[in-house]
Formats: structure tokens, C-alpha cells, sequence
């Protein structure tokens, strides 16, 4: 039996998780009380038991103090249970906006706390299961697609693992650098294609937009130099436990020349490991 415990930071998608995971054929369970964690896993352990693969949701709306769930975990993995710990995290900055725009009260935000307390408070309770897990999905800047393909890859195609999540992000400086970005790269040395008159008003993802920018060998320089920093520091960063990596390319606009370059980047970078990585053109329909 494949036995999954799904837990994370409230608001950062362990109920769309636990759906996901339903759909590929996972029996789901939300929120058990931890008193009858024992019986439940011995029950679907069971010779016999029609049920293949479990996934069980833990969190902190559980009236018992979490340390008491962490426990209990403890007292299955020593009884012999093999499971996996599934943890959705999320960043502080979309919890407050997911919490703002659903009205909802955070469940450690309560007797007048506010919800940012009410979060960092839960990121202290949980900072030991979510070292302990066996994969961490941050959402923040997920699809609920892109959750269906990590979910996907991790429990259905069996791939391996790391919990790297790589979004190249093309902008505009114009618009200002990307707030999350880990590393910005201007490549505004290049010519822009915004005044060529007949390319003005296509972007990066047009051919010739791509033509023009990849025309000047500067640009092959670039994206070489670039892509070797990359495959360097990607394993690094891996081996260092980071989880999430932005890499804003931005030019004046974000239209042309950063939409151009990220999308070589992310085609140079999408086959090289076992990382997850996403492309975002933030600025390309202003």
C-alpha cells in the first residue's frame, strides 16, 4: 500500500492536493482526528484490504496540538508503516492575499491575532515535519495545472524528486523587477526590436521577433553564458535544499528581447534534470 500524509501551511493547497490526488486513483481522508490514526492505517493495512493507495490530510485546524500528529507519525514509522510526507507550503506575502480575497480566518488567527501572527505562528509549529518530508510543493506561484503535473510526476509517473521548482520569469523593467526574483539578468544591451516598425507590435513569442533578437551574436553569447551559470548553480542550489528559484530576464518593455531570451533559456533548461521549472511572460500583454 502507498500511503501519503499531505500537511502544509493553511491556505497553500492541501485540499486541491488531496483532490488531485483522488483523481489518480488515491482513497482520501481530511482533517482524521489523530486518535484514530492508529486504527485507521492498521484497517486499510489490512490482508485483504480493497484499498491500494491512501492519502491522509493533517493540519493545524486539528483541535489537538500538532505535536501530538507528529507523534503519532513517529509511533507508525516504529510500528513498521512505511508512508510519505507530502508538504504544500506557500509563501507568507499569497497566504495574506489568498486569505484576504476568500475572507477567511486564518485558524491560529484567532482571540484578535492577525493573520500574518496567525502564519508565522503555524511556519514555527510545522518547521519539523516540513524538514522531515519526502517532498515540499511550494504554491505560490502555481497553476492548479501545474499542481496537477507535479502531483502527476511525483505519484503517478514515479519520477525522481527534488523539491526545486524553477520559474523563469520574463519583465519589464519599465514595470519594475520581479519582487520574488532570485537573479535578474538586463538585457537591454541588445537591440529592441520595438523600433522596427514591423516588428513593434509583435513580441518574443512571435518568429520574427526571435529572428531579429537571435540575429546578433551577442545573443548566442549570452544565452551560452548564461545556461552554463545555470547548470551550475541549479545542483547547487538543490543540494543546498532551496525550493524555489526565479529568474527574471528583463528587457525595457518585457515584449521582445526578455521574452525571447527567457523562452531559449527555458527550452535550454527544461530537459537538463529532475527539477520542476515554469515559463511566465509577466508583462508581454501590457
Amino acid at each position: 500500500m502507498r500511503f501519503v500524509v499531505v500537511t502544509g501551511m493553511s491556505g497553500g493547497g492541501k485540499r486541491t492536493a488531496l483532490k488531485l490526488l483522488e483523481d489518480v486513483g488515491f482513497y482520501c481522508v481530511d482533517n482524521l482526528p489523530v486518535s484514530l490514526l492508529d486504527k485507521f492505517v492498521e484497517l486499510v493495512s489490512m490482508p485483504g484490504a480493497e484499498v491500494s493507495k491512501v492519502a491522509l490530510g493533517l493540519d493545524i485546524r486539528s483541535d489537538q496540538k500538532f505535536g501530538e500528529v507528529e507523534d503519532a507519525l513517529e509511533n507508525l514509522r516504529k510500528k513498521g508503516y512505511v508512508f510519505e510526507i507530502l508538504f504544500m507550503d506557500c509563501s507568507e506575502k499569497v497566504l495574506l492575499k489568498r486569505y484576504k480575497e476568500s475572507r477567511r480566518m486564518h485558524p491560529l488567527a484567532l482571540d484578535g491575532k492577525r493573520v500574518e501572527e496567525g502564519i508565522r505562528i503555524e511556519k514555527e509549529i510545522l518547521r519539523t515535519i516540513r524538514k522531515r518530508a519526502d517532498y515540499v510543493i511550494d504554491t505560490s506561484n502555481l497553476l492548479t495545472r501545474e499542481l496537477k503535473e507535479e502531483i502527476d510526476r511525483i505519484f503517478v509517473r514515479n519520477e525522481e524528486y527534488n523539491s526545486l521548482m524553477i520559474n523563469v520569469v520574463s519583465f519589464g523593467f519599465k514595470n519594475g523587477i520581479p519582487a520574488d526574483a532570485d537573479l535578474v539578468f538586463d538585457v537591454r544591451f541588445l537591440p529592441n526590436p520595438f523600433y522596427i516598425d514591423e516588428l513593434k507590435n509583435h513580441t518574443g513569442n512571435d518568429k520574427e521577433v526571435q529572428d531579429y533578437v537571435m540575429g546578433f551574436p551577442e545573443a548566442h553569447q549570452f544565452m551560452d553564458k548564461l545556461t552554463d551559470m545555470m547548470l551550475f548553480l541549479i545542483p547547487n542550489y538543490i543540494k543546498e535544499g532551496k525550493y524555489q528559484l526565479v529568474i527574471g530576464i528583463g528587457c525595457t518593455g518585457g515584449k521582445h528581447r526578455s521574452v525571447t531570451l527567457a523562452n531559449a533559456l527555458y527550452e535550454r533548461l527544461k530537459d537538463q534534470g529532475n527539477y520542476s521549472i515554469k515559463l511566465t511572460h509577466r508583462d508581454v500583454g501590457l
